[in-house]
């Protein structure tokens, strides 16, 4: 019992320290050191009130204890051998920690988006998702601003991914790791996209900080994680996404946005 205790002390201790690490460098960057060299980069005009990130920052660290807990049950209990989960790196090989890994991400964009929607439904939003979409003006702090129900969700994908895929410890690390950066900056208030992205492939499958920002604003559309793949497929990405992005990223860049075509809203979630 001391054992297990000391190993979950551990866990929450590096868990916080990541949270306040990732989270907090961008945080002080863009909100305090050099807002005004970043303020091109903005996407909301409207500035976040302090009660908004001392919400975020506490929910946040309940997020962490949950997130805790169910990384504790999958490494070090006896829930443990009825998963996929392998220590031996020699088991398979060392390509596939990192093809794991990219595979990982794409099992949780798909998690997220259906369970981001279902979050959404008019019977649940209030009890789950309601919470973090206090934050309509998200910082880097609201990364992992849930309710309880919301961060049991959120976690409950590492038990999806260790059933179906082999995975070292080491690659649920470095998911856990990924993951959380990337939705840092989903939340991050500002676009730092590089400019070249706009007219790389890569542009019509990643989401960008414009992307997710739009969904805290307008409270639907834009459900994807890392990807647009699902919201273009279901027809519920923003279709101001694109337009906002480009405005966004010539205010930075001193360049003139392109003329958007118009859009159909009639089937837009």
């Amino acid at each position: 019992m001391d054992h297990s205790l000391e190993i979950a002390g551990r866990i929450a201790g590096v868990s916080t320290l990541r949270y306040f690490f990732v989270a907090g460098i961008p945080f002080l960057l863009f909100y305090k050191l050099f807002t005004a060299y970043f303020a091109n980069a903005k996407i909301q005009h409207k500035k976040a009130a302090r009660q908004d990130f001392v919400r975020e920052i506490l929910h946040s660290l309940q997020t962490t204890g949950i997130f805790t807990v169910i990384g504790l049950v999958i490494l070090y209990t006896p829930f443990k051998q009825y998963t996929r989960l392998y220590t031996n790196l020699a088991d398979y090989s060392v390509w596939w920690l990192l093809a794991s890994l990219v595979l990982s991400l794409v099992i949780h964009d798909t998690y997220f988006y259906w369970m981001h929607r279902l979050l959404h439904h008019k019977r649940l939003f209030k009890y789950t998702h309601r919470l973090h979409h206090l934050s309509t003006n998200p910082s880097p702090w609201a990364s992992y601003s849930f309710s309880f129900l919301e961060a049991v969700a959120e976690g409950a994908v590492l038990f999806v991914i260790v059933f179906l895929i082999p995975v070292h410890p080491l690659t649920v690390i470095l998911f856990v790791l990924i993951g959380f950066i990337i939705n840092v900056y989903g939340h991050l208030g500002y676009e730092i996209a590089p400019r070249w992205l706009r007219h790389s492939f890569l542009f019509e499958i990643i989401n960008t900080s414009v992307h997710h920002n739009l969904h805290h604003s307008q409270f639907k559309g834009n459900y994807g994680l890392y990807f647009r793949i699902w919201d273009r497929l279901l027809k519920t990405e923003n279709p101001r996404y694109v337009a906002d992005y480009d405005r966004i990223q010539a205010k930075r860049f001193g360049t003139t946005p392109p003329v958007q075509e118009s859009v159909s809203t009639s089937t837009y979630q």
